[in-house]
């Protein structure tokens, strides 16, 4: 597979394409259990879980969006 990447995009794009999507992926994980922990404080809410686990982007969204929120309270403090 990296040798495909490497034939289409040459060595620094294989290597920016296979960041990239080992980044998204660490952001996924961790989207998913910051979602879980948030869930288990409140009342769990099995839809938000499921579409965590099934739509990748939410969790990355939601990460991004969380990491801003605590950025901005962070700066009020």
């Amino acid at each position: 597979m990296l040798e495909t990447l490497y034939n289409y995009f040459g060595f620094v794009g294989a290597l920016l394409v296979s960041l990239s999507v080992f980044f998204f992926f660490i952001f996924w994980i961790a989207g998913v259990a910051g979602i879980c922990d948030h869930a288990e404080k409140d009342t769990p809410n099995k839809y938000l879980l499921f579409f965590a686990i099934v739509i990748p982007i939410y969790p990355v969204a939601w990460i991004i969006i969380d990491m801003i929120q605590q950025k901005r309270e962070l700066r009020r403090l």
